[in-house]
């Protein structure tokens, strides 16, 4: 990881990323699941993250009010659509929902046009933790 007084982010060998994971200052974000925001805060405009889910770690279901990117870095997860392994690149239309589990555990690389939002109880309330 290689910043520039807060302005330019560098973050080097992605694809290994499960070698050198601890060196990032992880936040806790759902059950089972942490982030390390590249940029925004999740509750307006723009965001982008890595999140880190342990094993038999869930995002519940929620829909999409702008584009979102997943490339998985590694590990895998699955919603109501698809499997995804290390490598795929899932992009969600405005619009779209779904619910995320990851049986093994994977780190993935999330970037939003806009917040999402939550379809059931807002795992991210205050008190529970941050937007997506």
């Amino acid at each position: 990881m290689d910043s520039d007084a807060g302005r330019v982010l560098k973050l080097k060998d992605l694809f290994q990323i499960s070698g050198w994971q601890h060196r990032l200052p992880w936040k806790p974000f759902l059950d089972g699941v942490d982030i390390y925001r590249l940029y925004g805060d999740g509750v307006t405009g723009p965001t982008a993250a890595l999140l880190r889910f342990q094993k038999g770690a869930r995002v519940p279901l929620h829909e999409h009010t702008g584009y979102e990117h997943i490339f998985v870095l590694s590990g895998s997860q699955v919603d109501e659509n698809t499997k995804a392994d290390t490598g795929m690149l899932i992009v969600n239309p405005p619009g779209t929902s779904h619910s995320i589990l990851s049986e093994a555990g994977c780190i993935v690389l999330a970037i939003y046009e806009k917040p999402v939002r939550f379809l059931g109880p807002d795992p991210t309330a205050p008190g529970t933790s941050h937007g997506l």
